[in-house]
Order: structure tokens, then C-alpha cells, then sequence
């Protein structure tokens, strides 16, 4: 009887030993196979880093190649406005305008007009509308019921809430003005608040000037804004506004801005008398920038938008602007013409891009008769910037019922005949 109890006794400890051996040998497999995966995981893992230190490295060295062109505008912006000329101090004070943080939803658009004579700025904001001003109180978990309880605020505190919300960016927009104003070319300031509502007399949607404030930098250095109630303060100003703005009520604006520009010049028709045979590269320079207003003119009109040339500037600054009159949805668009035979460098684009800041403007299109280089459609990258070439100009044409032709080894030869006349004085 003992004889074989030792035997089971054996038997199970050589089992025992058996499953610890081949447990050891599955935890040593597995250990090995999991420091396997792990150097596998970590190889991946550093290569994938240094890939990713590569990218940025390449995106960091591209960015310091660039940053000196995106900075080639800031300088004559600086000197231009440190002289007091009214483009750069308008462009400037609409970059001002454009860093202001207002709640996400609010709309952005500003424009502005700086008059030097008088050293009044003109400034027409959209504001949000009624219903833009959040509602929502509070959410609740009920836990009897296992849902989200939601609370609203009531009409009266919302109405609140979005008149005092405008009376503060009426404010907020004098002080981000003035506070920048370092060379103290403002002496006052226009704001017309515009607000796109639905009409609920037509359910139409309504674009209209709902207040209106002249303020002084004088009037402004007075005033402790941390302690001011805005409605009041905005009435002490003689601001004009309805009592009730969440009502959206017309008023008439203090001062509007003027939606002309001296720069622009009498256009004349110039699509009509092409055909088959009229080369667009070989065409005189000034009618070529014309035709360009005529095409883009044809482009917004649908939308209510007009385009007008500029005056001749023969290859330098805008040729045309594009520009919807309303004065919210109003962006200028800058139009620059280039009638070349040879491919347009990035510096013309680079140029444009000046320009597109300079002028406050939403966006920039650079149209030309022969081709752009990589690098000009490498630096129009992500920027507001749009680059036509005789392809897409010739397809414009035909878009809209007109036919021409660009021949760049004909428009070279006739180019060289009429450079060749005017020194003879022909």
C-alpha cells in the first residue's frame, strides 16, 4: 500500500514537472516572442519618429525660405502707414479688426474706409443675428429616467444677452482701433453694425444697419470701459440704434463708407471685336486688362457684383478689383493682368499676394496669356490665391460666346515689329 502511494506520489511530481518544464519553455517562447514584437514595435516606432523629425524638418526649412517673401509686404505696409497714406492705414486697421476673438458662430466680416483729410475711419461689422445667441442653460443627467434633461434660457434674458452682446463689440471695436493706432492717424471712429436676419414681415433674408455710433479718440480716452454699461455708454455717445436691437430696425448710418475708388477709370468693350484670329498675347496691353474686366464682369454679375479696372499701371499694382457692393458680403477681389510671352516668375505672384493684403482684400486672381512655374504654384499654396493661364483664360472666353487664339511665337514676332516701329517713331 505505501509501495503505491509513492508510485502516485511520483507520478505526480513528474507530471508536476513535466507541466512546469513546458510551462517554462511556453513562458520562455513567449517572452522571447514579446521581446520580439516589442524591439519590432520600437524599430517602428523610431523610424516612424524619425520620419516624422523629417517632415518637420523639411516643413520648418521650407517655412524659413518663405517667411522672408510672406514678410516682403510687411515693410511697405509699415512705412505706408507710418507715412499716413489711407490704403496702408485702412489695410492696417483691418488686420487689427480681423485678430479680434468674438464667440465661434459670430460672423467676421469688417470693412473699413480711412478718410485723411478728416482722420475719420469708417468701420461696417456683421453682427451676429437673433437667433446666433445660444439658448441652452444647463444639461442634466436624471438618473431615475437614464437621460439628458435640457434647460433653456428664457426670451427675455436671450434678447438681453444680444443687445449688450453688440453694444460691447460697438465698444470692443473702438479699443482695438485706438489701442493699435500707435501713430495716431484716427481722430475718430464710424461704426455701423449690420445684421442679416430673416424679414419676418416677408421671410425674405434682410441685410440692414442696426446701429450706428461716431466716437472720438477724445471721447474714447474718457471713457473706463471696465466700468461702463455698454447700452448706457453707447447712448452717451450719441450712438444711434433702436431701443430694442434684437428687433433688427433700419436705421440710418452716421456715416457710410463710399464704394468709390479714384483709382478706377472708364472701361470700354473689348470681347465683341474678337475672333478666331485675334491673338490675346500679341494685344495692347490696356485692352488686354479691359477684356479681363470684361470677362470677370460677366463672372460676378450673376451674384450682383461689378468689376472695375484701375488706372494704368502697364505691369504694376491692380489691374481691376471685383467687388459685391453689399456691405457686408462686399469682399474686394484683386485682379491683376499679365499679357506676357514668357512664364510668369513668383515674384508676380508674390506681388499679388502683397497686394491681396495691402487692399484688405478676400482673395486674388492672377490671370495670364502664357504659363506659371512650379514654384509660383508652390508659393500660391494655401494662400487666398487663384492662377489662370492662357488655357483657362481662353476657356473663360468661350464660356461666355467669345473666341480667341494665343499664339506666343506670333505675339513674340509681332511684339518685336511694334517695339522695332515705336524707336523708329513710327
Amino acid at each position: 500500500m505505501v509501495h503505491q502511494h509513492e508510485q502516485e506520489e511520483a507520478a505526480r511530481k513528474a507530471a508536476y514537472e513535466s507541466d512546469l518544464a513546458d510551462w517554462r519553455r511556453r513562458r520562455a517562447r513567449h517572452l522571447q516572442e514579446q521581446t520580439e514584437q516589442n524591439k519590432a514595435e520600437r524599430e517602428r516606432l523610431e523610424q516612424e519618429h524619425v520620419r516624422a523629425v523629417g517632415r518637420w524638418q523639411a516643413r520648418k526649412e521650407q517655412f524659413e525660405r518663405e517667411q522672408p517673401k510672406r514678410n516682403e509686404w510687411v515693410d511697405p505696409l509699415r512705412s505706408d502707414y507710418l507715412a499716413g497714406k489711407p490704403e496702408a492705414v485702412s489695410a492696417y486697421c483691418k488686420i487689427v479688426l480681423s485678430r479680434c476673438a468674438y464667440p465661434r458662430g459670430f460672423p467676421d466680416e469688417v470693412e473699413v474706409e480711412y478718410n485723411p483729410d478728416s482722420g475719420i475711419i469708417v468701420v461696417e461689422r456683421a453682427l451676429p443675428a437673433p437667433e446666433q445667441i445660444p439658448r441652452l442653460r444647463e444639461v442634466k443627467y436624471v438618473r431615475s429616467r437614464g437621460e439628458l434633461s435640457e434647460s433653456y434660457l428664457p426670451d427675455r434674458e436671450v434678447t438681453a444677452l444680444y443687445d449688450d452682446a453688440l453694444y460691447q463689440i460697438a465698444l470692443a471695436t473702438a479699443h482695438a482701433l485706438y489701442d493699435a493706432d500707435c501713430v495716431g492717424a484716427l481722430v475718430a471712429m464710424v461704426f455701423n453694425g449690420y445684421v442679416t436676419a430673416i424679414d419676418k414681415a416677408t421671410g425674405n433674408e434682410l441685410t440692414t444697419c442696426v446701429m450706428s455710433v461716431q466716437i472720438s479718440r477724445e471721447e474714447f480716452a474718457r471713457l473706463d470701459l471696465a466700468a461702463v454699461d455698454p447700452k448706457a455708454c453707447f447712448r452717451q455717445l450719441k450712438g444711434v440704434a433702436a431701443s430694442k436691437l434684437h428687433a433688427v430696425t433700419p436705421i440710418a448710418p452716421v456715416l457710410s463708407i463710399s464704394r468709390e475708388d479714384k483709382r478706377f477709370v472708364a472701361s470700354h468693350e473689348v470681347a465683341a471685336d474678337l475672333d478666331d484670329s485675334s491673338n490675346l498675347a500679341a494685344m495692347d496691353w490696356e485692352d488686354f486688362e479691359h477684356l479681363i474686366r470684361e470677362l470677370f464682369e460677366r463672372e460676378f454679375s450673376e451674384e450682383g457684383g461689378e468689376v472695375k479696372v484701375t488706372r494704368a499701371s502697364r505691369d504694376g499694382g491692380i489691374d481691376a478689383i471685383a467687388f459685391d457692393p453689399d456691405p457686408l458680403r462686399g469682399g474686394r477681389i484683386a485682379i491683376q493682368a499679365k499679357r506676357y510671352t514668357n512664364p510668369v516668375g513668383v515674384s508676380a505672384v508674390r506681388d499679388l499676394y502683397g497686394t491681396v493684403l495691402h487692399e484688405g482684400a478676400t482673395k486674388g486672381i492672377l490671370v495670364t496669356t502664357s504659363e506659371y512655374g512650379p514654384d509660383s504654384y508652390e508659393f500660391a499654396k494655401d494662400k487666398p490665391l487663384t492662377l489662370l493661364n492662357g488655357s483657362n483664360l481662353l476657356y473663360l472666353l468661350q464660356k461666355h460666346g467669345y473666341r480667341a487664339k494665343i499664339d506666343i511665337a506670333e505675339a513674340k514676332r509681332i511684339l518685336a515689329e511694334r517695339e522695332a516701329a515705336e524707336r523708329r517713331g513710327e
